[in-house]
């Protein structure tokens, strides 16, 4: 390939084949895919899903909203908290057309919201965020704060659109049981909430659950309207920890030319280090540690047992995962070959580049632009 490295690329075989997946096997269960684009941050990645089926985004930064709404996507969730301070933001995509869906887990939030509403004359179309398993942010289910919340945005100036949570713990697990457990646990809790708000007389029409993870294991959604997954249409190292995907299902590949070599080592020098693969070590809390990502021939073959063993800010280090001293590398690796590595972490490796080059079957690598900033 002609292409100046380092260079992100995407192969589209393999992200059409990961979006098809998790598209069939949620319509199977019977409800709506509401991609999380932070990951690809790129419209050409979230038509591909929009094609596929998938109804609506899911956006984590208004600038994510702005951007796509810019590129003709309308219907929105920011499953993110919303700060009293962006709240004129959020003001000025809906009143451009947006059917922009807000998130709030506390009172404080939503009066904010409420009372912006008022000012502006809008009903904020709001969900509240619910904890299913101690990950993040949210409200308990059966906590009394829920049914406050909800009251809160019945006084005028938004609605309550429904409830939603995020399994974010499902990471932590490497057993289909394990996840298929989680999965009911996401769900069950998320119903329950609902139900909770309409036992009140509280309309809560949408239930929102989602992690790449767990939509993968999940074997009923019964209550639930709405899924949201991200990182599945890449996938990663992580993700194959997890055991939702294998590295051969990782869309997503940085493009790294050896630059020198270390023989007594058995390192190979090349020219991605940690501002082209980030900082994210996932995998090493895992079953097995890739280090900064796993190594690939420049066709996205995996090269077994090689890794990106270390890195400083633009020199990666080539070795075998068992550390042995492999003077061979230098010979079939020389100075000017390609690799490519996957990475640990979709979302944080592609955060690292202005835009992907995205590789058709055939060969051809075009542009793909991506967003940054908030």
């Amino acid at each position: 390939m002609d292409i100046e490295t380092p260079a992100a690329l995407i192969d589209e075989r393999r992200m059409a084949g990961n979006i098809a997946r998790m598209q069939t096997h949620l319509a199977a269960l019977g409800v709506r895919l509401r991609p999380h684009v932070k990951t690809s941050k790129c419209v050409e990645v979230a038509r591909a899903q929009q094609q596929a089926g998938a109804a609506g985004i899911t956006v984590s930064t208004l600038k994510e909203a702005e951007q796509f709404f810019a590129a003709g996507f309308s219907d929105m969730l920011y499953a993110v908290c919303i700060a009293p301070d962006k709240l004129d933001r959020a003001v000025a995509l809906i009143r451009n057309g947006c059917s922009l869906t807000l998130l709030v887990d506390s009172v404080t939030a939503a009066e904010a919201v409420v009372a912006k509403g008022k000012a502006t004359g809008l009903t904020f179309a709001v969900m509240i965020e619910i904890d299913s398993d101690g990950h993040r942010s949210g409200v308990q289910p059966e906590a009394p704060e829920l049914i406050k919340i909800g009251q809160v945005l019945q006084t005028g100036g938004a609605t309550v659109k429904g409830v939603l949570t995020h399994a974010g713990s499902s990471y932590d697990l490497d057993t289909p049981a394990a996840l298929q457990a989680l999965a009911e646990q996401e769900r069950a809790l998320c119903v329950r909430a609902a139900e909770r708000l309409r036992a009140v007389g509280i309309a809560c029409p949408e239930v929102s659950i989602g992690s790449t993870p767990t939509a993968i294991a999940a074997q009923n959604l019964e209550g639930v309207t709405e899924v949201r997954a991200g990182v599945y249409v890449f996938f990663d190292l992580v993700m194959s920890n997890v055991g939702v995907c294998t590295p051969r299902d990782v869309a997503l590949s940085v493009l790294t030319t050896v630059i020198g070599h270390q023989p007594e080592k058995g390192w190979v020098i090349v020219d991605a280090g940690w501002m082209a693969m980030s900082r994210d070590r996932g995998t090493q809390r895992q079953k097995i540690d890739y280090g900064y990502g796993a190594v690939c021939d420049v066709d996205g073959n995996v090269i077994d047992g090689l890794i990106v063993s270390g890195a400083n800010q633009e020199h990666g280090i080539v070795s075998r995962r068992n550390g042995s001293a492999d003077e061979s590398l230098v010979e079939r690796f020389p100075i000017g070959a390609r690799l490519r590595i996957l990475p640990n972490h979709a979302c944080a490796t592609g955060a690292q580049y202005p835009s992907y080059l995205a590789v058709s079957s055939a060969g051809d690598a075009t542009p793909w632009p991506r967003f940054q900033g908030w």
